[in-house]
């Protein structure tokens, strides 16, 4: 099996550490590193955040960067009522193993993509700011990335009514990425609020016997208990990890070509992806956007990576 070469540019967040687990459970996968990005909570937290997780899955080679500290051109928020202080409220983990690189989360993209000698897929599950900055900075490595897969935008809102958090900490970064000319797969909010951790679903994580699945299950129980009292869901959509999902089962996703531009002026509206369904502009498509999901045949694949770890 030849595997799809990765790197995963995060800020973890339950539901980017969920898709770290997913991605390292599967054979399909080549993770070739981790680079993080201040977004969910501040870069520090969001690294260890990381290395947590690397730990939890013993993927201890996996390189893990420190990225981007603040968005590109905007003051830095971040979003404790949703992931808590630390960015992974809920479980307890222990102490690190290691330390992240030294070497800057854009220099790794770049580095890696250079290095790789099959096209490498970028998945964005926080602010684009690294991924930005990096086309900046080496505009050539456009020509070994096969695709970017990102969670961010939608046709509306949850942040602001109109913009998806990712998209609206950093819109002058997420506009260099949808302009890039990348294949571009993008899931929004349309699509990731099919993904929902139900209670049915919460209770099968936590039936599952070993550790990681522990884990997974208490930081769903923080998120739902987050997402109820902020938005008043009853249970919480896992938005980052269809990313990963969509690299192993394509099959379970329905998407359609469009034309996504990104708002950076509006007064109201900065952050809001520019979503063209319809066709009504004319522009040329720029993004396959993500419509419908399978979610019971997504969940299915969630649980069977959770049993693959090893027993407690």
């Amino acid at each position: 099996m030849k595997k799809r070469k990765i790197i995963m540019d995060c800020d973890p967040g339950h539901d980017d550490a969920i898709a770290i687990i997913l991605a390292a459970a599967r054979p399909e996968l080549d993770i070739l590193a981790i680079t993080t990005v201040s977004g969910n909570a501040e870069i520090e937290k969001t690294t260890m955040n990381a290395l947590k997780v690397c730990d939890l899955v013993s993927l201890h080679n996996v390189i893990v960067s420190k990225g981007a500290s603040e968005p590109m051109m905007r003051r830095r928020e971040n979003a404790p009522s949703i992931h808590g202080d630390s960015g992974l409220d809920g479980p307890e983990f222990p102490a690190l193993s290691r330390s992240w690189s030294e070497e800057h989360g854009v220099d790794t993209i770049i580095r890696m993509v250079k290095e790789s000698e099959d096209p490498v897929t970028l998945l964005p599950t926080g602010p684009l700011t690294n991924i930005a900055l990096a086309l900046i900075k080496a505009p050539e490595i456009k020509e070994n990335i096969e695709e970017i897969i990102l969670m961010g935008g939608g046709t509306f809102g949850n942040w602001t009514p109109t913009a998806e958090f990712n998209i609206w900490a950093d819109p002058e970064a997420a506009k260099k990425v949808f302009d890039s000319g990348i294949s571009l797969v993008v899931m929004g909010l349309d699509i990731t609020h099919q993904a929902v951790a139900t209670n049915n679903v919460i209770n099968q994580v936590m039936n599952i016997d070993n550790t990681v699945a522990k884990k997974v299950g208490e930081l769903l129980a923080f998120f739902k208990s987050a997402y109820k009292e902020t938005f008043g869901f009853d249970g919480p959509p896992v938005h980052d990890v269809l990313t990963v999902a969509y690299c192993i089962a394509p099959e379970l996703f329905t998407l359609k070509e469009v034309n996504i531009v990104v708002e950076t002026r509006g007064e109201y509206t900065a952050g809001t992806t520019s979503v063209d369904l319809l066709g009504v502009t004319g522009r040329k498509a720029n993004a396959k956007f993500g419509l419908t999901l399978d979610a019971d045949g997504f969940w299915d694949l969630m649980i069977e990576a959770l049993n693959t770890y090893s027993a407690s």
